[in-house]
């Protein structure tokens, strides 16, 4: 259990790493920009992809590019739900999202939905009513749409990418491991593209600060998905612990630091969200 608890860290300080250069007013789309060139270096020297035995026309591009666009794009968003959201609310809608993915399976691929997975969808769906968008007192309308506009985007994003990424480990014919590396390489490229729109078009300053932290982000990154593999590498005959205590391991320490780091504040309906939350994990994994 020590991947996952490695795993859970690593992702909760992704979200920390945003959610304080928010608060220093560094350009946290700066920062992921930088964190994909660290990502796809550490996934080359760390992992060492195959990258002799890739033929091009094998590979599937109609899943890697439109997960590689997704990948920074979804970031940026995770950083906007952070801010207008804050912390505790953004873990929950990112670790809510493999109802998509799961739903996906009984739409798509004809999977016979069983009466548990059926309960903590429900469930599921309550806390996601609980948990986002809803903020008492006077706010402007403008963030009032953000609170409840960014956190179903980051909610949708995530079970889009997880179904992609359990499409593209489908592929035999290209492994794994080489198959993230080319995403992380085509998501850099499109980092880059967010880099010069946001220098030339929102006439953004360069910032060293971003490029720093962007850095660390993408270490912290890696090591989320690199501890979520050795986690079930681990564990490989029982991939439902792996599976619920990252969930739970998530939105639970998420809730912790937001709380008492940054002060944030839940209502009692966001706190049955969060209870909810946990709860369907549960049974979707356990009953």
């Amino acid at each position: 259990m020590i991947f996952v608890l490695l795993s859970v860290l690593c992702s909760v300080t992704v979200a920390v790493l945003l959610k304080y250069a928010k608060l220093q007013q560094i350009s946290t789309k700066q920062i992921i920009v930088w964190n994909y060139p660290v990502a796809a270096i550490l996934t080359y020297f760390v992992l060492q992809p195959k990258l002799g035995d890739i033929q091009v026309e094998q590979m599937p591009w109609h899943l890697y590019i439109p997960l590689a666009i997704l990948l920074p794009t979804l970031f940026i968003f995770i950083a906007l739900t952070i801010q207008y959201t804050g912390l505790v609310k953004t873990e929950i809608a990112q670790r809510l999202s493999l109802f998509i993915p799961l739903v996906a399976s009984f739409i798509l691929f004809s999977e016979v939905i069983s009466w548990n997975k059926g309960i903590g969808i429900l469930v599921g769906l309550a806390a996601i009513v609980c948990s986002i968008g809803w903020q008492k007192g006077t706010i402007k309308k403008k963030n009032k749409v953000g609170s409840i506009a960014y956190p179903l985007i980051v909610f949708v994003g995530m079970g889009v990418i997880d179904i992609l990424f359990k499409q593209i480990a489908l592929h035999q014919s290209v492994p794994y491991i080489t198959a993230m590396f080319v995403v992380f390489l085509i998501a850099m490229l499109v980092a880059f593209l967010f880099m010069i729109y946001f220098l030339g078009v929102e006439k953004q300053a360069f910032s060293v600060k971003s490029l720093g932290l962007g850095i660390v982000l993408g270490f912290f990154n890696f090591g989320n998905i690199l501890f979520y593999m050795k986690a079930h590498r681990a564990i490989p005959e029982n991939p439902s612990i792996v599976f619920t205590g990252m969930n739970i391991g998530v939105i639970s320490v998420g809730a912790v630091v937001g709380v008492l780091l940054f002060k944030e504040r839940l209502s009692v309906i966001n706190k049955i969200g969060l209870t909810l939350a946990i709860i369907s994990v549960l049974i979707i994994t356990y009953l």
